[in-house]
Order: structure tokens, then sequence, then C-alpha cells
């Protein structure tokens, strides 16, 4: 085997169209780009949601919505996880930092507590918010909810 006389396998490389090389190529004049119009001259770029002129999609349909930049996303944690939580890690005071170590929620999330399971264990829950209902759950078992 010698480098020089190497090929690639055959019907693996084509050959580039040249166009624009005059009129024997068979792609002179118009160079495969049909006739006039913006698509046939350089530098053409078709802007986003163009329509040839007709009045875009987006343009047709009315605005609606609103969002609210003040909106603060709470990450939603249930009884039942605490449960959960608090048996397996003999755990009796759960903050945002015991959950972050566990994996629950992100270093910048805010905790909400919400009241989907049971709770039987004594527990004191720190948390930037609480559910009525998982307040009064938590009480109940004899521990303390008390918001950041």
């Amino acid at each position: 085997m010698k480098l020089n006389l190497l090929t690639p396998a055959k019907g693996s490389v084509k050959n580039n169209k040249r166009v624009g090389r005059g009129q024997g190529s068979g792609r002179g004049g118009t160079s495969t780009r049909g006739h006039k119009g913006a698509k046939s001259r350089s530098g053409y770029s078709k802007k986003l949601g163009f329509e040839g002129g007709q009045m875009p999609l987006q343009r047709r349909v009315p605005k609606f919505g609103f969002k609210n930049h003040n909106r603060v996303e709470y990450k939603a944690i249930n009884l039942y996880v605490l449960q959960i939580l608090a048996e397996r890690a003999n755990l009796t005071d759960i903050t945002p930092d015991v959950l972050r170590d566990k994996g629950l929620c992100g270093k910048n999330d805010r905790l909400k507590i919400l009241a989907d399971g049971e709770l039987n264990i004594k527990i004191n829950v720190t948390a930037h918010g609480f559910s009525a209902s998982a307040i009064k759950a938590i009480e109940e078992a004899g521990g303390t909810a008390t918001k950041l």
C-alpha cells in the first residue's frame, strides 16, 4: 500500500456544481438562479416570518396575555416528601439547606410546603412559604412551621 495510490470509494465523492462559468458550461447566464427578483441577487436574505408581502401570521393574530415580572416562583415540596426524608435521615429540623443537600431543590429556589400526603413525625420545618393546610398538618403532628 502506498499513500499516493489511495483513492476514495467509488461514488463517495462528487464534483462541485461550477456555476457562472460561461454559456458552454450549461450553467452560465443566470447561474441556476432563475430570472430577476430578490432571490436571484447577491446579498439576498429573507426576513424571518416574511410571507412574500402578505401580512405575516405574527401580525395578523392579535396580541394577548400578560407576563408579571414581579411573580415569585416557588419550588413545591409536599408533606409526604418531608415524612420520608425525616424517617430515612432521622431529622427533626428541616430547612432549605437540608433539602438542598439532599438534592430536592436548587441553590436559589424558594420553597413552599404543600399538604399532599400525611405527616406522623414531629418535625420543625423552615421554608419561604406554606399552604394553610400544611401548617395545620405540621402543627397537629407536634411540629412547627417557620417562615423565612
